[in-house]
């Protein structure tokens, strides 16, 4: 069981304008929150935070995606090795078939991440939605206090799933409770949009992260880069709910720039609150 800090809500987001770039000079006063349409007191904020990351590379090792396995570890590795920072982040390593597999548990050394991404061998069905949920409930939303960590999962994958015994919702609910943020990255290179696509797309949103869909494998790389680039460009924000609330339902919640619509605020739309 997740426990949640009814006391306060972090939202951990990025600002980007209409032409994709990150906006990193704003201030508290800038940001307006709203909790059932009832303005909320900002009580802590922080710009382009250097809080702990915890990190979760989730990897699809289906068959599906056997022709491009070897270049997707590689683009994976990379990434790691740009984002961690030795002894203060920490990167576990999930691989999925037809079922999820902890293969990296959450270290603090880079090389031991890569090399665990390097290791693994596709094959077998496909199970997202439970390693998504496993490593939400199990591993990232351990360390705690939660405010004083920032949590992320990186999928890469095509988006099906037909092994899993949690239903996607199900999934999406505890990366929420945990407030994980999620990335995804679609393996699908046929310039259609797949059911998987949706469903990676569906994480992304609901999360506060962003979906990507690179047509050629040669453009993961620049997909995880741009990933890197959110991840140290993020914004904090902590408030305590007014009315604070303890009866363990979703509860909606806007950010908004003000006097600037024009300005994307990427951020979760919500959080769960705890049963007293």
């Amino acid at each position: 069981m997740i426990r949640v800090d009814v006391t306060r809500v972090n939202l951990l987001f990025t600002v980007m304008d209409k032409k994709g770039r990150f906006v990193t000079d704003l201030g508290k006063d800038d940001f307006e929150v709203t909790e059932s349409k009832k303005p909320q007191v900002i009580q802590e904020f922080s710009a382009e935070t250097d809080l702990p990351l915890r990190l979760g590379i989730l990897i699809d090792t289906s068959n599906s995606i056997r022709e491009r396995f070897r270049f997707e570890q590689e683009a994976a590795s990379q990434f790691v090795r740009s984002v961690m920072r030795s002894r203060l982040d920490k990167a576990l390593v999930v691989s999925f078939d037809s079922t999820p597999e902890l293969v990296s548990d959450l270290v603090d050394d880079p090389r031991k991440t890569e090399n665990a991404i390097r290791d693994l061998r596709p094959g077998g069905g496909t199970a997202l939605y439970d390693a998504i949920f496993f490593a939400c409930r199990d591993k990232l939303a351990q360390d705690q206090p939660k405010h004083k960590f920032r949590r992320a999962i990186v999928i890469l994958s095509d988006g099906d799933d037909n092994q899993s015994i949690y239903t996607r919702d199900q999934a999406l609910e505890m990366a929420q409770r945990a407030d994980v943020v999620i990335y995804t990255i679609s393996t699908n290179i046929s310039r259609n949009e797949s059911e998987g696509d949706k469903v990676l797309k569906y994480f992304a949103e609901k999360t506060g992260g962003r979906a990507y869909f690179p047509f050629k494998v040669e453009d993961l790389e620049q997909s995880f880069e741009n990933i890197g680039n959110e991840l140290t460009h993020q914004y904090i924000i902590l408030y305590r709910p007014d009315p604070l609330k303890t009866d363990g339902l979703f509860h909606p919640v806007e950010l908004r720039v003000k006097g600037h619509k024009e300005l994307i605020v990427r951020v979760r739309p919500g959080y769960y609150a705890s049963r007293m």
